[in-house]
């Protein structure tokens, strides 16, 4: 088991993970996951424990690569590793896939970022070395999908659709795990676990209600998406949405009182029953609640 032993201080994102039974997995797939997981152990068993320390380790690898004196996009090859829950004497994997993650988020990059800190962060050379080779190996790996999704300052409304308050874990700081190597105790974590086939039940709810009383609104757009991603696996995956670094920027009480699924879930049922002006209510409270958190990333 991965222990959250680190200086590492968690950036503000947040992932949607899928993690898919060992089993699902073809051959020669399953046989080199199950022999990591052998060598490895889980990095969580059971359903109210996080991954924590496995997330400190993945991103004190992107640091790495970011802080040398020649910046790298991306890794020169997949690093061959995963997340590994255990639950109910089943091992579940959700493989980090970093580099093909790379290439995607270079690609959301100047839409982020002004051209010219897009060119500060990453010369334009290195960048177009990048596209090209992400172009030959898409050829060669037309299927290829992340098993995770990152976001920065935010967690996506979308996001919330794959699941109910029943899911949520929320674990103050030093409150699981052991202490770091520095002293400091292992920060707050809040995650919510849920079984693929409930992912998809309440997406499809969700985008059936909103197709039908609010088909002009983006939120219906973004069930699609996330309904059409969760198909690309296995019925029998586990779904979870980690806060991940955000859980340390909304502080402690924030992130008690941090209940986003919820209300979602209570704007869709006012929708549902024809309330429109509370469905319109909750939505902007909402998204004004993720609109200060994300504004939070231009303060110094």
């Amino acid at each position: 088991m991965t222990a959250p032993r680190t200086t590492v201080i968690p950036p503000y994102t947040a992932q949607l993970r899928v993690y898919e039974p060992l089993a699902a997995y073809p051959e020669p797939d399953r046989s080199r996951w199950q022999a990591y997981a052998a060598a490895h152990g889980p990095d969580a068993e059971g359903p109210g424990r996080p991954v924590t320390g496995a997330a400190l380790a993945e991103q004190r690898g992107a640091l790495a690569r970011l802080a040398a004196l020649t910046p790298r996009p991306l890794p020169d090859r997949e690093d061959g590793r995963a997340y590994l829950r255990l639950l109910d004497g089943v091992t579940y994997v959700c493989p980090w896939t970093t580099r093909l993650r790379g290439w995607l988020a270079l690609q959301e990059l100047p839409r982020t970022l002004p051209a010219h800190l897009v060119d500060t962060v990453l010369p334009p050379a290195l960048r177009s070395a990048a596209e090209a080779e992400r172009a030959q190996w898409q050829q060669d790996h037309p299927d290829a999908r992340p098993w995770i999704l990152t976001s920065r300052w935010e967690v996506p409304i979308r996001w919330f659709l794959a699941f109910g308050e029943e899911d949520r874990h929320h674990l103050p700081a030093g409150e699981y795990g052991s202490a770091g190597e520095d002293g400091r105790a292992e920060p707050a974590a809040l995650f919510y676990l849920t079984p693929m086939v409930q992912a998809r039940r309440r997406v499809a709810r969700a985008y059936r209600v909103l197709r039908e009383k609010a088909p002009d609104g983006v939120l219906v757009d973004g069930a699609e998406e996330i309904g059409r991603w969760l198909e690309e696996f296995h019925p029998r995956s586990l779904v979870e949405l980690d806060y991940g670094g955000l859980a340390r920027l909304l502080g402690p009480g924030g992130l008690a009182e941090e209940h986003s699924v919820g209300d979602l879930a209570a704007g869709l049922a006012a929708l549902r029953s024809g309330d429109t002006d509370e469905a319109a209510r909750v939505h902007e409270e909402l998204t004004g609640r993720w609109r200060r958190v994300l504004a939070l990333r231009q303060s110094s």
